[in-house]
C-alpha cells in the first residue's frame, strides 16, 4: 500500500526513550480484568510463569470458562466473577498493577452487547483507575486500533486523531475505547496514576472463540467446516495480523517503561483480506472464496505505524502469518 501524506488530526509526535531492560524487579501482584478472554488469558499465563500473583476478573460476556479453568488450581491465581462496570470487588493485598482488558472486542459481540460495551469502556475503566489509585498501582489500558476508525492517514501513527463515526454500528466499541483513553490520561494528569495505553491491532492465536467474527477466525473455521471462505466487499481492504505472543511481549515490555501516551502494538506487515483468504485456502485445503456486501463502517485500510514501539520497546516483527497458521492448524482443528 502507498503511504498517505495527509496531516489532518495530528498532534506533536512523542520522542520516547528506549527501554534499558525488560526484566521485572521482583514478584508482582497483578489484577487483570477480562482474564477469561483471548488476550487476558495469555497475560495470566505469562505472569504466572514469571512468578507473579494474579487475580482474574471476568463476567464471561465474551470470555470463556475454559480459559479460567486453565489456571483455576494454580496457587498464585485467584478468580473473581464480576462485571467490572458495576465495581471491582477486590479485597486482597496491595496491588502493583491493574490491567483493564475487559470488553467485547469483535464486531458480532460488541454489536450484540452495545450498552455493556460502552459501560465497560467508561465505568469499567474508571473503576479500574480508582482501584489502581487506591493501591498506588500502575494502570494498564487495552485500547484498540479502532480508535482510528476508517483512517485518512496510512499507516496509522499514534499522533493521528482518527476518522470515527460516533453513531455508527461500531461506535459502541470505538467510542468506548476513545473515552477510556481520555479518562486514563485524565487520571494520570490530575491524580498521578502511573498509566499505560496500548492500541491493539488485529491479533490472532490460540483461545480465540470460534464465533469471534474477525478475519482469520472466520476463514479458519469456515475452512475447517468445509465451507466457502466469505470475503466482504471485493477483498481489497487491508489488515495487519499480529500473533498473540508478540502482543504479550509488547505488553510486558511496556510495563517496564514510564511512558504514558498510547503505543501501537501490531505487525506492520499488510495484507489484503483476499490475500489472507488465499493463504488459508492453501493451508487448509478449503473450497471457493465467495464475496458479500461490505458491512457498515468497515475500515478500508488498517496498518500500524510502529516506530514508537520499535524505539521504546525494541520490538521486532516478522512476516509469519503462513507459518503461524500452519502451527495453529492442528489446535484449531480440534474445534471442528
Amino acid at each position: 500500500m502507498t503511504e498517505a501524506t495527509h496531516t489532518e488530526g495530528h498532534m506533536t509526535e512523542p520522542h520516547p526513550t528506549p527501554v534499558p531492560s525488560t526484566a521485572t524487579s521482583g514478584p508482582l501482584r497483578i489484577l487483570i480484568t477480562g482474564s477469561a478472554g483471548f488476550v487476558g488469558s495469555h497475560l495470566v499465563e505469562r505472569f504466572l510463569n514469571e512468578g507473579h500473583t494474579v487475580t482474574g476478573v471476568d463476567n464471561y460476556i465474551s470470555g470463556q470458562v475454559s480459559n479460567t479453568d486453565l489456571f483455576r488450581d494454580h496457587p498464585r491465581f485467584t478468580f473473581i466473577e464480576a462485571d467490572v462496570s458495576h465495581g471491582i470487588p477486590y479485597t486482597g493485598e496491595k496491588l502493583d498493577w491493574v490491567m483493564h482488558f475487559a470488553s467485547p472486542a469483535s464486531p458480532p459481540h460488541y454489536q450484540q452487547f452495545p450498552v455493556e460495551t460502552l459501560m465497560v469502556g467508561a465505568q469499567g475503566t474508571q473503576n479500574g483507575l480508582e482501584l489502581a489509585h487506591a493501591h498506588g498501582a500502575g494502570f494498564f489500558l487495552a485500547s484498540t486500533s479502532e480508535v482510528y476508525g476508517d483512517p485518512h492517514v496510512h499507516p496509522q501513527p499514534e499522533t493521528y486523531w482518527g476518522n470515527v463515526n460516533p453513531i455508527g454500528v461500531r461506535s459502541c466499541y470505538d467510542e468506548a475505547k476513545r473515552y477510556a483513553e481520555a479518562i486514563t490520561m485524565a487520571y494520570h494528569r490530575s491524580r498521578g496514576v502511573n498509566t499505560r495505553i496500548i492500541r491493539i491491532f488485529n491479533t490472532y492465536g490460540p483461545r480465540m472463540r470460534p464465533d469471534d467474527g474477525r478475519v482469520i477466525t472466520n476463514f479458519v473455521h469456515q475452512a475447517l467446516r468445509g465451507e466457502p471462505l466469505t470475503v466482504y466487499g471485493d477483498g481489497s481492504q487491508t489488515r495487519s495480523f499480529q500473533y498473540i505472543d508478540d502482543l504479550v511481549e509488547g505488553i510486558s515490555r511496556l510495563m517496564m517503561v514510564k511512558y504514558h501516551e498510547p503505543v501501537n502494538l501490531g505487525n506492520p506487515e499488510e495484507y489484503s483480506v483476499v490475500e489472507i483468504a488465499e493463504v488459508v485456502k492453501d493451508i487448509f485445503g478449503s473450497g471457493n472464496i465467495v464475496f458479500e456486501d461490505l458491512p457498515s463502517d468497515d475500515p478500508k485500510i488498517r496498518k500500524p505505524n510502529v516506530d514508537v514501539a520499535k524505539r521504546l520497546l525494541r520490538m521486532k516483527y516478522t512476516n509469519d502469518v503462513q507459518l503461524r497458521l500452519e502451527i495453529l492448524k492442528e489446535e484449531w482443528g480440534k474445534l471442528k
